[in-house]
């Protein structure tokens, strides 16, 4: 008899039996349900066909299921069918039991392959069916999985009928009526099943048409059949994600997390916009930030469980796998680190967080491949990013190994290696690891990009094209493969990568090598190397790299005519095709063209043109158009801003600029961009002008760098005089206005930088020297031999020694020899000019007909002849010390043929964003203010303001000794003094003698020798290499030889300024020198230098002296013996010498010796990378093979001299580029 008690029991049961999936109870509890519920025929005819599907189904394999697709079904069920339509056809009471049967039908027909009446029995979704129905969320748990099978049936059936579109329509119409399903827990066996079926399809079928359509990336919906997957499984919290495969004859569920991974990376790599539908909360702030958090997550999990099912592999095996997910997720990884995105973008932890994480990811990797040089190449590419080039260059050397063993054994079997780099790839490496060692490291680091450019230059010579191998003198190979063959296997912009690459490697080894013959025959090399990278045959469009190395080649060596159409063409080239924000960030062609400017700021100073070099100093700045783009709207602390800051901070608030997402090397370029303008300032309207403007780098740098230290200002009441220049518009500066009625309305004279050309036509000659004629009347300044100084001893009151003239006006190379004036002689080519007469010899001069080619000038329309058209002939006198730089200089001008910029551009990039420890940051950051200080000191000093020079001298050295402090205290032995670490271009011992030759300048203008001396002596100390300490000390060690400069009395004299210890304002002096050089040696002369009470003078003590030694021939006023050594005569002089406090002049031993040492330390000098060509250098050996009477060296480097001055710009090359060659 029916209960409905009992028939509501055995009905759940039937349900809850069909969910977990108890088949075998099924057929009792329809039994049961049929006693008690006789009018619920249909739910029980549903459930017992559903057994019996269920059954036959699973007893046959899935790989025999399509050829026996008959025996999956008995006849009986086959014949159910009809029972089963007139079971839906009556049923009207109970939906859901209605839509139950209909998903069975629909299944029986897809099980028997007859998918059109499948199609025709599957219902459309529950929602869709019985619209009228209410309580959707009280179905029950099985009619949603009905639903789920239904529409999965449905959609495969149409994919089936190649209807892909029809079929994702199917799964995303079903989505959200089905959302509470992937909520649902706990979960039951059968709705998990048809869910993860449900779900497999739809992900699977989706990753097809979006790797058949890249279209489809631009929906909004792209992801979210993914996005649902991962909320299915989000569900299993504190669970380990279920691996393995859901069902059988399904795809692995990892393989479902790859095509999630790929989809989704494919929208970071073609940088769309971020896709909205279905979307889980998230807390970030940007489309960005979100973008990023569901790749690591996607990540994370793929990659889980990717390790945990794969083995480590034998020798022949491999794990395609495994490689496949590290490309991409390197690709990731360059544009995540890459330029094109911020810092905050990249969430908690940023590039290092992201970084280190790829770095787990790679050695993860390592575990599960045998020696797989990707991974190694990978390595080698992170490690340099995060600055850890220790273990960068040890992957790289590991990679490096095991490629040329694969490549020979595949030459030698004959069977290929697919897990083997090819070609292109490992020459793109060896290309990368070259510039790294080039950019970041010392002399070791050029050492072994030497080798490695060697072993690149066999392997481009081997692979690339036959033509390029024949030309330049390469010797052709034994055995060539055809030139179709090898021309396909290296893109030819790999060729030109490489290529590039061995010139940088000689063009650093030439820069740190100690040979000199070995330096010429590096500059020669890498010339070539960096002009055939440049070559036609690569292409029409030049790497900007290749552009700045070869231009600042051709500067070092002089040839100025090519380095500057070289970069000019460079400059005005057609801008590359847009595309390459993503990696290289906003305005990364005008980023990268700043340094291209500023050589070119540098060429035009030295061929005198001032104002088409201050131009070129704007330029740099002006290609981003609006001053707000590159420095934001943030404030510049600081006194003085020139007018284009003032208005950009009235006009705009807050924002950042191009220069907060720059590294320090690019920051830094601005900065010296800004310390050129200023030296163009100096030299055109005097140091005071230049002191007046230089607060604009204290303005500056804070911007740039934040504050490093305290507040960037000297004492307000040490500030110089302002003049009328001071608070002007500086149209020179960077973020001068270009505003024509601003910049003139409040100038009583119009400075040279943004001034008319009628301006450069009254502009003074540079600076003079000593060695140039003293009257500031004479328009052109003359170079001449020092002739016999003793007529020039007329007493210490009335004479300098030449070390103290020399550089009273001038730090290091504004000292000995200045370039002529050649303002006023660019249209005038055959304009006359008398030659300089001095003492009746007649010397050179610039405009002298009679001189040779080698020192003519030619128009602006013939071009600049510089120093390197001198013919063979000119150059004769000078082979003894200079022939193999000279041998440069003797061959014509190179031109641009054979080089191709007609379009510029960086090909790829090459090195990766490196992200430098915070503290090395620092560090540098302290480097760069160091020398801020020293340039303003330098400027104070030129115009004579020494207190605040020694002010911003102190302040340098607080810097420095902050630097000593954090290596002395250093607990892990890392950290020296002496070493320069990567990344850095100079040593703490370095910084040291810097701040000690700035103040022994100082003191040289201060006319205090011997505390110069003093000051140059420490500096040599901590960097026995320094050139500028070198030059001063070695001025001041001649000086004393030729008795220029004679020693301080034994006995003080009475003239003292505050007292006795008129210095007590330099903290930093020696205790045995402070007693020592305690006085000013030329402030004594005013009272006698013995004893008082006697009535000696001088020419007395030197009669006496000259009766008791016997009187020595004399060449050029000193004794011959000196050319010898010491003479028996010599010796007894020394005997004979007199009490010290009677003393005149030193003992000729200890001249001598002076002589000797300033000849040792300049030889040594010139021939460093450093000083071979430093015309200081040469002048002041020069000098010192005149006082040993060797005169025809001293003609030799006389002429050196000239010629390198004649190519000088306002400052040092290497001020250029972060002082390297590689951008």
């Amino acid at each position: 008899m029916p209960d409905a008690a009992k028939a509501a029991h055995y009905i759940q049961q039937l349900g809850d039996a069909r969910c977990e999936e108890n088949w075998d109870a099924v057929p009792e509890l329809v039994r049961k349900v049929r006693k008690h519920a006789p009018d619920r025929s249909c739910l029980t005819l549903t459930a017992e066909t559903e057994r019996d599907i269920t059954k036959a189904t699973f007893k046959v394999p899935p790989a025999d299921r399509p050829s026996t697709a008959t025996s999956l079904v008995d006849v009986e069920i086959a014949r159910q069918l009809p029972k089963l339509a007139t079971e839906i056809d009556k049923e009207e009471h109970f939906p859901e039991e209605r839509f139950q049967a209909k998903v069975c039908a629909g299944w029986l027909h897809w099980v028997l392959r007859e998918y059109s009446q499948t199609l025709i029995f599957l219902p459309k979704n529950f929602d869709q069916e019985y619209p009228l129905y209410e309580n959707l969320d009280t179905l029950s748990e099985w009619t949603k999985v009905c639903a789920l099978k239904s529409t999965y049936l449905r959609a495969n059936c149409l994919a089936r009928d190649e209807q892909r579109e029809a079929a994702l329509e199917a799964f995303s119409s079903a989505l959200p009526s089905l959302s509470g399903v992937w909520t649902t827990r706990p979960a039951r066996q059968q709705l998990r099943y048809w869910a993860e079926l449900f779900l497999t399809e739809y992900c699977m079928l989706a990753s097809q048409a979006i790797r058949e359509n890249e279209q489809l990336l631009s929906d909004p919906n792209c992801l979210a059949s993914f996005r649902t997957w991962s909320k299915y499984w989000a569900g299993d919290k504190g669970a380990p994600l279920a691996g393995g495969y859901g069902f059988r004859g399904s795809v692995p569920r990892r393989q479902v997390w790859s095509e999630y991974y790929f989809t989704i990376s494919e929208i970071l790599q073609r940088d769309l916009p971020f896709p909205t539908g279905h979307s889980p909360i998230s807390t970030e702030s940007s489309a960005r930030n979100q973008l990023r958090s569901e790749l690591k997550k996607v990540e994370t999990i793929y990659q889980g469980l990717l390790y945990s099912e794969t083995r480590f592999p034998k020798a022949d095996e491999q794990r395609a796998e495994v490689e496949e997910f590290v490309a991409r997720v390197m690709r990731n990884w360059t544009i995540l680190n890459g330029r094109g995105w911020k810092e905050q973008d990249l969430g908690a932890g940023g590039r290092d967080s992201l970084s280190h994480g790829t770095l787990d990811t790679l050695y993860g990797a390592a575990t599960k491949t045998y020696h797989s040089t990707a991974v190694l190449r990978h390595l080698f590419t992170v490690h340099l990013a995060v600055a850890e080039f220790d273990l960068a260059f040890m992957s790289f050397d590991s990679y490096l190994e095991l490629v040329k063993k694969g490549k020979a054994r595949v030459e030698k079997t004959g069977h290929p290696e697919p897990a083997l780099d090819d070609d292109a790839t490992m020459l793109e490496a060896i290309s990368t690891c070259i510039t790294a060692l080039c950019r970041y490291g010392g002399r070791e680091a050029a050492e072994k990009a030497l080798n490695l450019a060697s072993e690149l230059q066999q392997l481009v010579e081997k692979l690339g094209p036959a033509h390029s191998r024949l030309e330049d003198g390469f010797k052709p190979l034994k055995e060539d493969r055809p030139l179709s063959a090898m021309q396909n296997k290296v893109p030819l912009h790999i060729l030109a990568l490489s290529w590039q690459a061995v010139g940088l490697a000689h063009a650093q080894w030439a820069r740190v090598t100690y040979d000199s013959e070995a330096r010429t025959q590096s500059q020669d090399e890498a010339i070539r190397y960096l002009r055939k990278s440049l070559s036609p045959e690569f292409g029409n469009v030049a790497d900007v790299r290749g552009v700045f190395a070869l231009g600042l080649l051709y500067a070092e060596q002089r040839k100025l005519t090519v380095a500057i159409e070289l970069v000019k063409t460079a400059l005005l080239t057609d801008k590359a095709a847009a595309g390459q924000e993503l990696y290289n960030g906003p305005y990364w062609r005008e980023r990268s063209l700043i340094p291209l400017w500023h050589l070119l700021a540098l060429m035009l100073s030295a061929r005198q043109e001032y104002l088409m070099a201050a131009r070129a100093c704007e330029g740099a700045i002006e290609q981003f158009k609006d001053p707000y783009v590159l420095f934001g709207g943030k404030s510049l602390n600081g006194g003085y801003r020139s007018d284009h800051l003032n208005e950009v901070e009235a006009e705009k608030s807050g924002g950042d600029g191009i220069v907060d997402e720059m590294d320090d090397y690019e920051r830094e370029s601005i900065l010296e961009i800004k310390m050129t303008q200023l030296s163009i300032l100096e030299l055109v309207e005097g140091p005071t002008v230049a002191v007046n403007a230089s607060s604009e780098l204290l303005t500056l740098f804070p911007r740039l760098f934040g504050d490093v230290e305290d507040k960037l200002e000297l004492n307000a009441q040490l500030e110089p005089p302002k003049t009328t220049a001071t608070l002007r518009s500086l149209r020179g500066s960077m973020f001068g206005s270009h505003r024509s009625e601003k910049s003139t309305s409040h100038q009583p004279r119009q400075s040279v930088l943004g001034g008319g050309n009628e301006r450069m036509s009254t502009i003074a000659s540079r600076p003079q020297t000593t060695q140039t004629v003293q009257s500031t009347t004479t328009t052109a300044p003359t170079i001449q031999v020092t002739n016999e100084h003793g007529d020039l001893r007329s007493g210490r009151t009335s004479r300098k020694s030449d070390s103290i003239r020399r550089r009273s006006e001038s730090n290091g190379r504004r000292a000995s020899l200045r370039k002529r004036d050649r303002s006023g002689s660019r249209g005038t080519g055959s304009q006359q000019y008398p030659p300089s007469i001095v003492d009746g010899e007649k010397y050179f001069t610039p405009f002298d007909d009679n001189l040779p080619q080698y020192f003519t000038f030619g128009s602006k329309t013939g071009g600049y002849e510089g120093s390197a058209a001198a013919s063979p002939g000119t150059l004769k006198h000078s082979q003894s010390y200079t022939s193999n730089a000279s041998s440069r200089s003797r061959n014509n001008n190179p031109d641009l043929s054979g080089l191709s910029v007609n379009e510029v551009e960086s090909f790829a990039a090459l090195l990766p964003f490196v992200q430098f420890h915070p503290n090395h940051n620092k560090k540098r950051r302290r480097v760069t203010l160091v020398k801020v200080w020293l340039v303003i000191a330098g400027f104070y000093r030129r115009a004579g303001l020494f207190d605040d020079a020694q002010k911003a001298c102190l302040e340098a050295q607080k810097i420095v000794q902050a630097l000593e402090v954090e290596v002395a205290n250093d607990s892990s032995g890392t950290l020296s003094v002496r070493q320069t670490p990567w990344g850095q271009n100079k040593s703490i011992e370095e910084l040291v003698a810097d701040v000690w030759t700035e103040k022994g300048y100082l003191y040289l203008a201060r006319e205090r020798p011997y505390h110069a001396r003093s000051s140059f002596e420490s500096a040599l100390t901590h960097f026995p290499d320094h050139p500028a300490a070198i030059v001063g000390l070695s001025d001041i060690l001649l000086d004393i030889y030729s008795e220029k400069l004679l020693p301080p009395p034994a006995v003080p004299g009475l003239d003292m300024v505050n007292g006795y210890n008129d210095d007590t304002y330099e903290p930093a002096l020696d205790a045995k020198a402070s007693l020592v050089f305690q006085n000013r040696p030329e402030k004594f002369p005013v009272l006698p230098s013995v004893p008082l009470g006697l009535a000696n003078t001088a020419a007395s003590a030197a009669k006496k002296k000259a009766d008791k030694v016997p009187e020595v021939p004399r060449l050029n006023g000193r004794p011959v013996s000196q050319q010898q050594g010491i003479s028996p005569v010599l010796g007894a002089a020394a005997q004979l010498l007199p009490p010290a406090y009677k003393a005149t002049s030193l003992p000729l031993v200890d001249r001598l010796a002076a002589r000797d040492r300033a000849y040792g330390l300049l030889s040594g000098l010139t021939k460093l990378g450093s000083g071979w060509n430093y015309s200081e250098a040469w002048f002041a050996l020069a000098r010192a093979y005149e006082e040993s009477g060797q005169l025809d060296k001293a003609k030799d480097a006389l002429w050196w001299c000239v010629e390198l001055e004649d190519g000088m710009g306002v400052r040092e090359w290497r001020c250029v580029g972060a002082g390297g060659y590689v951008l």
